[in-house]
């Protein structure tokens, strides 16, 4: 689901990188004040495990790739501040290492799948709380990877319309909506349900750790 560069106009990347610094900042703050010995180890080993599922990518038309993220997961069990910062970093390790999205994008994949899908999966977790730990968790997880992925989609979709030569042909990414939705969508409803059961298994762990209260 990364955004490679060259796919996104500056019309779009700069203000992503403007809205993400002050998010960033607003996450890290969230980090000093909480940060101690147990924190550490703790968040280190769940955004291993989010890097880790990062890079099994599956090619999706179009130039984007589609895969868990782990992000719900951060966010249950450390909160959306961490898990967004947490998951920044873990773009962009990806992205100078392994080629997967990109720095121009940066901004855009850090908003949309970090900081949007805690967010999401927080919110989810809290209203369905009522439904049982397990059930709430998994949609939870599974919402939250479906509303990145239509962010994603929503972004690239709308690059021909916004960034155009003369003639009317696009600068850079070169498919509307019609494309982006179905193409990131679809894929991401069954990784999607892979992500669900991964993330119940791993804040169950936590739950028994004592990581995550109730």
């Amino acid at each position: 689901m990364h955004i490679p560069d060259g796919f996104l106009s500056p019309q779009t990347y700069l203000p992503a990188w403007g809205v993400a610094t002050v998010a960033w900042a607003w996450a890290g703050r969230g980090l000093a004040q909480r940060l101690d010995e147990t924190l550490v180890p703790r968040l280190a080993m769940l955004t291993a495990l989010a890097y880790a599922l990062g890079l099994i990518m599956l090619p999706l038309p179009g130039g984007t790739s589609g895969h868990a993220i782990g992000v719900a997961a951060l966010a249950l069990i450390f909160g959306v501040r961490l898990a967004f910062l947490a998951y920044s970093g873990v773009l962009l390790l990806q992205a100078l290492l392994f080629g997967a999205g990109g720095i121009t994008a940066l901004g855009v994949n850090a908003l949309a799948l970090g900081l949007l899908g805690a967010a999401v999966a927080v919110g989810v977790r809290r209203l369905l709380a009522g439904c049982g730990d397990n059930v709430a968790v998994a949609l939870a997880a599974f919402v939250s990877l479906q509303v990145s992925a239509l962010l994603i989609a929503l972004v690239l979709g709308v690059q021909p319309l916004i960034a155009q030569r003369e003639d009317g042909s696009p600068l850079f990414f070169p498919l509307g909506f019609a494309v982006t939705v179905p193409a990131v969508l679809l894929p991401h409803l069954l990784i999607g349900i892979g992500e669900a059961a991964l993330t119940v298994l791993v804040w169950r762990y936590a739950k028994r750790k004592g990581w995550v209260a109730g």
